[in-house]
């Protein structure tokens, strides 16, 4: 998928052929030039040739039909995962990926553990987006919602997954709604504030999971760069500016960052005057290897506690663990 490419290919012929060309593509869903009738032999020949579309996915779909995850390769054969989650309320989730691999190596992501390749162009995160809209289609059904929160982190990449957003965003492609598309950071700062002066009114997501610096610090090594003061003062003036929610995400993990002590500390963070504009995401931990998951008991404790003192808390419910496209599985072959 070449955006640009497409455009330049189109450049000579009337204006239409352009908007053709992306209602084909975005909203009739072919896979193949050959099934864009409206266009004539010659130019979709030219299109074939110079602007293909077939995408080299492998597809994965869990037991249960809730979980898809897509193996997605691309020219210089490096391969990124993302997953459809098809959610009860007639919702279909789509995780994007915004790197190859990750460089910020958490000790519980099996992705950080992968090592990083290199970042995903615009094109290349509406591949994975574009992949999945073709296998709803199918199903009479399209893409409800969108977060990134697969493979690498979406900040560290910032221009390509804003521009992959407005395209996402855009009524002429897939025409999602800027609320239903969330983006999850670990804490890059710059990010944060360059996201509060962006018109788009997105979603945030803090990857908390710790309630102190020595903790964080050694599950997350980009906290020494990054401590827990200092994101959550960019993430309290995103607020202030934007007036939009954050969440935090919090993942439980068995004896490390469970304890009352840790739900607690964590409620402390989050400075009373915006405790209304703050909600906690508990994530129970999907098995890479490095950790234990915390008991069902203690993850009720947990979220006890922290609705004692005024915070208000979702628990993420699992998906794709039978396919390895849970938070924190994703790593590819």
């Amino acid at each position: 998928m070449n955006l640009s490419a497409l455009q330049k290919i189109l450049q000579n012929e009337p204006p239409y052929r352009l908007k053709q060309a992306y209602q084909a593509i975005f909203k009739n869903c072919v896979e193949s030039w050959d099934e864009a009738t409206v266009f004539p032999k010659d130019l979709r020949e030219k299109l074939k040739q110079d602007c293909p579309i077939e995408i080299n996915a492998r597809l994965i779909e869990s037991t249960d039909g809730n979980t898809a995850k897509a193996a997605i390769v691309f020219d210089d054969e490096v391969m990124v995962e993302a997953v459809l989650m098809r959610q009860r309320d007639e919702r279909n989730t789509l995780c994007l990926s915004s790197q190859v691999g990750c460089p910020l190596g958490c000790g519980f992501c099996a992705t950080g553990k992968k090592g990083f390749r290199r970042d995903l162009t615009a094109d290349e995160i509406i591949t994975q987006a574009l992949f999945f809209a073709r296998y709803l289609r199918q199903k009479d059904e399209r893409i409800s919602n969108v977060v990134f929160m697969g493979m690498g982190e979406p900040f560290l990449n910032y221009d390509a997954v804003l521009r992959a957003i407005r395209i996402i965003n855009d009524k002429d492609f897939f025409n999602i709604g800027a609320r239903k598309i969330s983006i999850s950071t670990c804490g890059i700062t710059e990010g944060i504030k360059k996201l509060a002066n962006e018109p788009l009114q997105i979603n945030l997501a803090i990857s908390l999971h710790a309630p102190n610096d020595k903790l964080r610090d050694a599950l997350m090594p980009i906290g020494k760069k990054y401590p827990i003061k200092k994101v959550l003062g960019a993430t309290a003036d995103y607020i202030k500016k934007t007036g939009r929610r954050v969440m935090i995400e919090y993942l439980l993990l068995k004896n490390t960052n469970d304890s009352p002590e840790d739900a607690r500390a964590l409620s402390n963070l989050l400075k009373k005057e915006l405790k209304r504009l703050f909600f906690v995401n508990i994530i129970p931990y999907n098995p890479t290897g490095f950790f234990n998951p915390s008991e069902g008991q203690k993850i009720k404790r947990f979220k006890d506690m922290l609705e004692k003192t005024g915070v208000t808390v979702t628990q993420r419910f699992r998906f794709g663990r039978d396919v390895k496209g849970a938070c924190g599985q994703l790593a590819g072959p």
